[in-house]
């Protein structure tokens, strides 16, 4: 239970106050854009894996997959309502070991641990009666649904390299389900075609020249059921880890116009258990490593020029459900929303966080449905950041991190700064840089309206708390299960941004004259 804190206590504006600040110039480059996110780019994950899930002796999925998740929860209906609307993508591990019950298939078994078998778990079944349900539910909260499909229907294990399937993927169960899917009206945005299957996979993998054959079937048979181009769902791919000769290969195989989405996974804070995990979340170089995958995929689009793009379509920071000391803290939201800037900067188009409940990573709380501290972060993203991604530069401690992009709402522009210092804080100055010539200085901008300016603290000043505080108010759900006002605190453009140390400001300034922006 929960002690409903009204104000955040008066410790945490203490520390702020008593914290070295430094002076900071940002430089805002906002003559043209450097990158282009969707219009959804926060997303979320829903996953299958059932109660017995267990790692580092925990199991912490509880009922939150999709085959047992009870949909009728205010509190989970009001969550992914307040976005209007969320992108959620329904796969994972087990997706690849899932059929679905139409058509030829009568039996439907559900998931059973079973050592042997791929992920630790015998073959489990989508029943239509779930897939109505389900439906129901992402039509009634708004959902813009990417689907995972099981990419390893008809193959086998090769009997001569561990971990590989062989064989062409028989599409005859996706063709029923489809079928049906469209029978009913159901909207699907997009599907992925497997899970973690390229390179080395993570515990199946297929060749990268069969999966360039197969989602050419795949494609052709999306084509064919759905005869309207403009509710043709999108064929994204191939949803896995990035190795450059496997991408490179599968890609020079289903050549342009195949794979309309480029998809990749974001784990880049390793396994759940590494009592390490807190110092990486706060080294700002160890964060900055995972810039060489998204540089990879972005010139892998550069060469192959994908419709959508690159997504990345999982992140959840620590392998094998999170960590339990860290993953639902205000901690989390330094990787987190520093890998959703990041990724923008890359040019990725879509950020699908694992999990929306489930594991420890999940936005909501497995048992309770309460909102954890990171569900603040991307809520604030997905009301404020724009999709027109815009360039910044600054000279000064690396603890702070700045991305800026056009405002969700003109006019304006929206940037979030996140401080990683335990000691410092800093005070910003922002510039306009002069286009089109380097050499000439930047320009000095003075606003004349009020910022609109979104701090969030952890509730006591402890970066584990799971409790996260806007403009010193607790986030707390109402007695109604609504997600509280988000309500900006407005502040004189006169004075400098203040970022307290160890916290995450989104700032909105309507008068920043951007041309990239009008």
């Amino acid at each position: 239970m929960y002690f409903k804190f009204t104000f955040c206590p008066i410790i945490l504006l203490l520390w702020a106050s008593l914290s070295f600040a430094q002076n900071v110039n940002v430089v805002i480059h906002g003559a043209a854009s450097i990158a282009k996110t969707d219009d959804n780019f926060v997303c979320v994950t829903l996953d299958w894996w059932p109660a017995e899930k267990c790692d580092y002796n925990q199991c912490p999925w509880g009922k939150a997959g999709i085959l047992n998740l009870d949909l009728r929860y205010g509190a989970l209906i009001n969550a992914i309502k307040a976005f209007n609307p969320l992108r959620i993508k329904v796969g994972g591990s087990l997706q690849d070991n899932v059929v679905y019950k139409v058509g030829e298939v009568s039996s439907c078994p559900n998931f059973m641990k079973r050592e042997d078998d791929l992920f630790g778990f015998s073959q489990g079944c989508l029943s239509m009666e779930r897939w109505d349900q389900l439906n129901r539910f992402f039509n009634h909260t708004g959902v813009k649904l990417t689907f995972g499909l099981n990419a390893l229907f008809g193959r086998n294990e090769s009997q001569t390299e561990k971990g590989l399937w062989i064989g062409d993927w028989q599409p005859q169960n996706t063709r029923d389900f489809m079928q049906y899917t469209i029978s009913k009206g159901y909207k699907v945005d997009s599907y992925e075609f497997g899970n973690q299957l390229s390179g080395s996979g993570m515990g199946a993998k297929v060749d990268a020249k069969q999966y360039g054959k197969d989602v050419i079937v795949l494609k052709n048979l999306v084509k064919e059921l759905y005869t309207h181009p403009e509710t043709q769902p999108k064929v994204l791919g191939p949803g896995g880890f990035y190795e450059e000769k496997w991408f490179n290969t599968f890609l020079e195989v289903s050549g342009q116009g195949i794979v309309d989405g480029l998809t990749h996974h974001i784990y880049n804070l390793g396994p759940g258990d590494d009592p390490n995990m807190m110092n990486k979340i706060l080294d700002p170089s160890y964060l900055n490593q995972v810039s060489q995958t998204y540089k990879g995929v972005s010139d892998d689009v550069n060469k192959f020029r994908p419709q959508l793009g690159a997504w990345v379509s999982e992140s959840g920071g620590a392998l094998n459900g999170g960590s339990k000391d860290v993953s639902r803290t205000f901690a989390d939201g330094f990787w987190y929303l520093d890998k959703m800037g990041m990724a923008s900067t890359y040019d990725q188009k879509v950020f699908c966080r694992q999990a929306l409940i489930g594991g420890n990573y999940g936005l909501l709380n497995a048992t309770t449905f309460v909102p954890n501290p990171d569900y603040y972060g991307a809520l604030l993203w997905h009301r404020l950041m724009g999709s027109t991604v815009l360039a910044v530069t600054k000279e000064s401690d690396p603890n702070l991190r700045v991305y800026a992009h056009c405002a969700k709402k003109k006019p304006g522009v929206s940037l979030i700064f996140i401080n990683l210092s335990k000691d410092r804080s800093f005070n910003i100055t922002l510039s306009n840089a002069k286009p089109g010539d380097a050499g000439k200085p930047n320009y000095e901008f003075v606003g004349k309206q009020n910022r609109e300016e979104y701090h969030l603290r952890a509730l006591t000043g402890d970066i584990k708390d799971d409790i996260v505080c806007l403009n010193d108010v607790p986030m707390v759900q109402t007695d109604s299960e609504d997600i509280p006002a988000m309500d900006p605190k407005l502040v004189d453009a006169s004075t400098p941004i203040s970022i307290a140390a160890q916290s995450i400001a989104y700032v909105t300034i309507r008068d920043f004259e951007a041309p990239a922006c009008v």
